[in-house]
């Protein structure tokens, strides 16, 4: 059942050596693009890496080395106008697409076409991990896999036979999340300290990487600081100005 299968949803950073074959990958592509895409621009492209020197390199500049060189697939996730200005170009129509909710509308494409490659793969078997860490050096990233204008990585994304089982980490609960009418922020001194206690209990009771922490202790270092800096000069330079 779909829903009991994204309920199990846990990041797997260890895989198996098998590769994934040019079927599998298209068969899973194939079914990611069924998400929804907002006015049909499908805003998105794939960049599947396989070769070595590449995943190795890639592995360096997204600090993420043991999961880009030793998982069963690689695939830069991007967000891509690229492909809507050579159809803008055979309607003799200019494409403008240097404006902040183009952006949204990209990402939020890429973003459903991840999720459901996600599904697709875990509904085989397979494990799967996001990877933030190609946005810490995202310039380099795209002149690697030659992105031109038009088109960024927003993040990576590793597939493979898990060789490891890891448990579901807590999520909040609903009610922290889901609002009725009108968004209520009062009910956050109670339900926080309270998810609080459940991740605390989550990390200290894992069997491995156990830790003494807590959510809100997590996100106030993690947003305590800027990170990223360079993303908007980068941006910019693959023709997103925030019009």
């Amino acid at each position: 059942m779909a829903i009991e299968l994204m309920k199990t949803h846990a990041s797997v950073r260890n895989y198996k050596e098998k590769q994934l074959s040019r079927e599998e990958v298209s068969e899973l592509v194939e079914a990611a693009q069924h998400a929804a895409t907002s006015h049909f621009v499908q805003a998105y492209s794939i960049v599947w890496v396989t070769d070595p020197e590449k995943r190795k390199k890639l592995g360096e500049l997204s600090k993420n080395a043991k999961q880009m060189e030793g998982a069963g697939a690689v695939f830069l996730m991007c967000a891509d106008y690229n492909r809507l200005q050579h159809a803008g170009r055979l309607q003799e129509q200019e494409i403008v697409f240097d404006r902040a909710e183009n952006l949204i509308v990209a990402v939020t494409d890429v973003g459903l076409l991840a999720q459901n490659l996600v599904l697709a793969a875990e509904s085989k078997g397979y494990g799967i991990c996001y990877i933030g860490g190609v946005r810490n050096n995202m310039e380099a990233i795209s002149e690697l896999v030659g992105l031109p204008e038009g088109v960024f990585p927003v993040y990576g994304l590793t597939i493979g036979v898990p060789d490891e089982a890891n448990g579901v980490k807590p999520r909040l609960p609903v009610g922290a999340i889901l609002h009725e009418n009108e968004y209520d922020e009062a009910k956050y001194e109670t339900l926080l300290p309270e998810y609080d206690s459940t991740i605390q209990a989550y990390y200290a009771g894992r069997g491995s990487n156990q830790k003494i922490a807590t959510w809100t202790q997590q996100m106030a270092d993690f947003l305590g600081k800027p990170h990223r800096e360079d993303i908007k000069e980068v941006l910019a330079k693959q023709g997103y100005h925030f019009k």
